[in-house]
C-alpha cells in the first residue's frame, strides 16, 4: 500500500498549478515519504484548494470531527495542508507543491531535503516550466520606471506593498535552500513578502514577521540595491511579493536555462541601450539575472529581447543613464487576473489537469 499512496499523492499534487510530475529516478517519492506519513497522505487525497472546516471533512469522510480537526491541524503546523484562521474557527486546504508545501517547509528544510527537492527540480519542474507560463511575473524595480509613462499599480512593487493592510516578511526559501547546499549567494535573505491569509499562516508557524510598510519599503530598497528581481503573485491584487535571484531562485534559474526566457515569463517592459551613450563600464552585465546583456564589438551594451525580461536592474545602476526601459506595445500587454487562484486553475488547465481530488473523482 505504501507505494501506491505516495504514487496516488503525487498524481493529486500533479493537478495543481505547475504540477508535481513523476521522474525516471523517482526522487519524487522519496520527497513525499519524507514529508508525509501514509495516514496523511490519505488525508490530503480527500482534500481540496477549496477551504473547509474540520466539521465539513469529518462529515465527508464519516469520521469523527475532534479526529479529524487534530489531524488537519497537525498537518497544516507541517506545512502539508494551507490553514485559515479566523475568529474561533480553522478552515483547511489542499496546497500545491510549488508555490505551497516546497515553501512551507522554510523552518524544517535540512540539507538532505534540500538536496531532495534540488534533484527534483532539476530533473522534473525544469521540463514542466519549459513548457508553461510560471505561476508568478516580472516587474520592474521602482527606480527604472521612467517619468514619461505611466505604471499600473500591479505594475509598481512599492505600490504592491502600500496597497497592503498588513504585510508579512519571510526568508527565501529557495537561498535557504541553496545555502544548505553550499551552492548559496550572499544577497539578502528575508525579502519574501505575504499578504492576509498567507501572511497570518507564515506568523502562526513561526516562519515570518509582521512588519510596518515603513520597514517593507526599506526592504524593497535593500532588494533593488542588491540587484533582486521583483516577483508578485500573477494577479491584480497579489497576495504575496518574492524577491528573486538568478542563482538561487528556482523559478529564475529555469529561466536562466531556457533559450527564450521572455517567452515563459509574464512581463511588459523591455530594456533598450543607447549605444551612442554606453560607455562600456559593464556593470549592467552583473546586474542581469538572465546574462540578457552582452557587450557589442564597439565596447557597448547589446540587449538580448529574447532574453530580457523586464526588471529593470541594468538601468538603476547605469550612471549616464544609457539603459532604458520601455513598456511593451499594447497589443504585447498581458494584465494579470483579478486573483492567483484564477492563475493556478488557468496554469493546470494548460496542462490538461483537474483541480477535483482524484479520490473525489474515482468516487473513493
Amino acid at each position: 500500500m505504501s507505494e501506491d499512496i505516495f504514487r496516488q499523492l503525487q498524481e493529486q499534487l500533479d493537478q495543481y498549478s505547475v504540477g508535481y510530475p513523476a521522474t525516471e529516478s523517482g526522487v519524487e517519492i522519496e520527497i513525499l515519504k519524507r514529508l508525509f506519513t501514509e495516514e496523511e497522505a490519505w488525508l490530503y487525497l480527500h482534500m481540496s484548494m477549496m477551504l473547509e472546516t474540520p466539521k465539513s471533512v469529518a462529515d465527508r469522510l464519516k469520521q469523527e470531527p475532534e479526529k479529524v480537526a487534530s489531524r488537519l491541524e497537525e498537518m497544516a503546523e507541517k506545512g502539508l495542508l494551507f490553514r485559515v484562521r479566523k475568529a474561533d474557527e480553522s478552515k483547511y486546504g489542499a496546497a500545491p507543491f510549488v508555490v505551497g508545501i516546497y515553501e512551507f517547509q522554510l523552518k524544517t528544510m535540512d540539507a538532505s531535503l534540500a538536496r531532495l527537492c534540488d534533484d527534483y527540480f532539476e530533473e522534473a519542474l525544469t521540463t514542466n516550466w519549459s513548457r508553461q507560463v510560471v505561476p508568478m511575473r516580472t516587474i520592474p524595480v521602482n527606480k527604472s520606471v521612467g517619468v514619461s509613462w505611466n505604471v499600473a499599480p500591479y505594475e509598481d512593487a512599492r505600490e504592491i506593498v502600500k496597497s497592503k493592510d498588513r504585510l508579512a516578511v519571510a526568508d527565501c526559501i529557495c537561498r535557504v535552500n541553496q545555502g544548505l547546499l553550499d551552492q548559496g549567494c550572499d544577497k539578502p535573505l528575508e525579502v519574501c513578502f505575504l499578504a492576509g491569509s498567507h501572511g497570518a499562516y507564515y506568523v502562526d508557524r513561526g516562519m515570518g514577521r509582521w512588519v510596518n510598510q515603513e520597514e517593507a519599503l526599506e526592504i524593497l530598497d535593500r532588494c533593488e540595491e542588491a540587484g533582486l528581481v521583483p516577483q508578485p503573485f500573477n494577479a491584480i491584487n497579489p497576495g504575496g511579493l518574492c524577491n528573486c535571484c538568478g542563482d538561487c531562485c528556482g523559478m529564475l534559474r529555469t529561466l536562466k536555462k531556457h533559450p527564450r526566457p521572455v517567452e515563459m515569463v509574464v512581463t511588459n517592459h523591455y530594456a533598450v541601450v543607447d549605444e551612442d551613450l554606453c560607455v562600456g563600464c559593464e556593470v549592467c552585465l552583473d546586474r542581469c539575472q538572465m546574462d540578457a546583456i552582452t557587450m557589442g564589438d564597439e565596447g557597448t551594451a547589446l540587449v538580448d529581447l529574447d532574453r530580457c525580461i523586464g526588471c529593470g536592474l541594468c538601468v538603476t545602476t547605469c550612471d549616464v543613464e544609457a539603459m532604458t526601459l520601455e513598456p511593451k506595445a499594447s497589443e504585447d500587454r498581458r494584465e494579470p487576473p483579478a486573483k492567483a487562484q484564477l492563475t493556478l486553475m488557468e496554469l493546470a488547465q494548460k496542462r490538461g489537469k483537474s483541480l477535483i481530488p482524484l479520490a473525489v473523482m474515482k468516487g473513493a
